[in-house]
C-alpha cells in the first residue's frame, strides 16, 4: 500500500473529544462553578492544573501549568480537587453510547476515543450523521457536549475533533486529507512539543507542507524514530486499525526544560510537577502498572535511565511519586546540569498480552 496516498480501503473513522472533561463535569455537579474560570487540581505552589474550563482557558489556563502560574494568569481562578470515580462513572455512559452504533471502539482516555463506524450496528452509512447522533446522546445522558473528528483514518480524525471545539464537528473526506495536514503547523502533530517545534523551526519547517517537502532519510537524521510518522503523518497517511481490544505498554511523559536544572531544590520542584502530571494521565487512562521509569538527559546530552519495579501493582499516586524520587535521588547531585526528566509507569496490566505494534505505530513520546 503506497504512502503517499490515502488508504485504497476507506475506513470511516470517528474521534470523540469530551470538551474540558473534567473541568465540565465539574461544573455540571455544581452549579455555583457554571461560567466561573475552574482549574481541576491541586492549588499548592507545587500542584498542576489537571484540566481547566474554557472560561480559564481564556487567560491561558491549560493542563499540565503548575498552578502557580495558573493562578498567576487568571486570580479569580477556582480550583476544585478531582473526582476520579465520578469521571469514570460518566465515562462508563459515554463508552456505552460508542458501542450502540460500532464494537470497534479504542479508548485512549477518560474522556476521547476512536470509533470506527465503516460497518455500524444501526445501518445508518454515513459517519458524519453517526457523529452528530453520538454527540447529541452524550448531551442527553450526562449534560456534558463533545466535539468530534471525521476521517478516513485515526490521525486526522483526531486532529479534527480539535478543530471546533468546544461543541463542535470537523468532517475531513479523503481528497481533502493531504491539503487539511498540509496547512497545519507543525505543533498540531502529536508528539511535537515545544522542544522539537523549535528544532523544526530552525530548520525551516513550520507547517504540514514543510514537512511532506523533506525525505525520511532527513527526518531519520534529525528526528530519529519518530521520522517513519512524521513521515506518513505529513501525506494524510495512517494505517493503524482502531483495535477494541488495544492494550497500553506504558504510561508517561517527559519535558525539556529552557535553562539546564542545576541545583538539588530546582531538580526536585521540577520532578514533583513531572509527577503530578504524569499521574493525571495515568488516572485519566486507568492504568495499572508494576514499573517506575526515569529518564534524564544532561546539558551534554548524555542520557541515563533508571528503572524499579515492584511484586504489586502501584497502589496510588504516593507509592509512585515515592519509586520516582528514589530513582530521581539515585542520579544526585549532577555535576552537569539536566535539560529533560521524564517518567513513566509501565509494566502494565494486560501489557505481556499486547500485540507488538507495527510500523504504522512508531509515534514519538508524549512531550509537555
Amino acid at each position: 500500500m503506497s504512502d503517499s496516498a490515502p488508504d485504497l480501503l476507506q475506513r470511516k473513522i470517528i474521534h470523540i473529544d469530551m470538551d474540558a472533561f473534567f473541568a465540565s463535569v465539574e461544573q455540571r455537579d455544581f452549579p455555583e462553578l457554571r461560567g466561573k474560570p475552574v482549574a481541576v487540581g491541586g492549588s499548592s505552589k507545587r500542584g498542576v492544573v489537571a484540566a481547566a474550563s474554557y472560561e480559564a482557558r481564556k487567560f491561558g489556563v491549560r493542563s499540565a501549568m503548575p498552578s502557580v502560574t495558573a493562578k498567576r494568569r487568571c486570580p479569580d481562578l477556582i480550583f476544585v480537587k478531582h473526582r476520579f470515580e465520578v469521571y469514570r462513572e460518566v465515562s462508563q455512559q459515554i463508552r456505552a453510547i460508542f458501542r450502540s452504533h460500532s464494537d470497534l471502539v479504542e479508548p485512549l482516555s477518560l474522556d476521547e476515543a476512536y470509533i470506527d463506524v465503516t460497518q455500524d450496528k444501526m445501518g445508518i452509512g454515513n459517519a458524519t450523521r453517526i457523529a452528530e447522533m453520538i454527540r447529541a446522546e452524550i448531551k442527553k445522558q450526562t449534560g456534558l457536549t463533545a466535539s468530534a473528528g471525521v476521517s478516513y483514518n485515526k490521525f486526522i480524525a483526531k486532529i479534527a475533533s480539535d478543530q471546533n471545539k468546544p461543541d463542535g464537528i470537523c468532517v475531513i473526506k479523503p481528497h481533502q486529507g493531504a491539503e487539511f495536514v498540509a496547512q497545519l503547523p507543525v505543533r498540531r502533530f502529536f508528539g511535537v512539543g515545544p522542544k522539537t517545534a523549535e528544532r523544526m523551526a530552525k530548520l525551516d519547517i513550520h507547517t504540514g507542507a514543510d514537512l511532506r517537502a523533506q525525505s525520511q532519510a532527513f527526518l531519520q537524521q534529525h528526528f530519529g524514530k519518530s521520522a517513519g510518522y512524521l513521515f506518513r503523518a505529513s501525506r494524510g497517511v495512517d494505517h493503524r486499525e482502531v483495535r477494541s481490544n488495544r492494550i497500553r505498554k506504558s504510561v508517561g511523559g517527559e519535558r525539556t526544560y529552557g535553562d539546564d536544572l542545576v541545583s538539588d531544590t530546582d531538580l526536585q520542584d521540577a520532578f514533583e510537577n513531572i509527577i503530578d502530571i504524569v499521574w493525571n494521565s495515568i488516572e485519566k487512562c486507568e492504568a495499572r502498572g508494576r514499573t517506575v521509569t526515569l529518564k534524564a538527559k544532561y546539558a551534554d546530552f548524555r542520557q541515563v535511565t533508571r528503572s524499579q519495579s515492584v511484586d504489586h501493582y502501584v497502589a496510588d499516586k504516593d507509592e509512585f511519586a515515592g519509586i520516582g524520587r528514589d530513582l530521581l535521588a539515585s542520579i544526585m547531585p549532577v555535576e552537569n546540569g539536566v535539560r529533560l526528566l521524564g517518567l513513566t509507569l509501565g509494566n502494565l496490566e494486560g501489557a505481556e498480552e499486547a500485540e507488538k505494534p507495527d510500523a504504522s505505530d512508531d509515534q514519538p513520546a508524549f512531550e509537555f
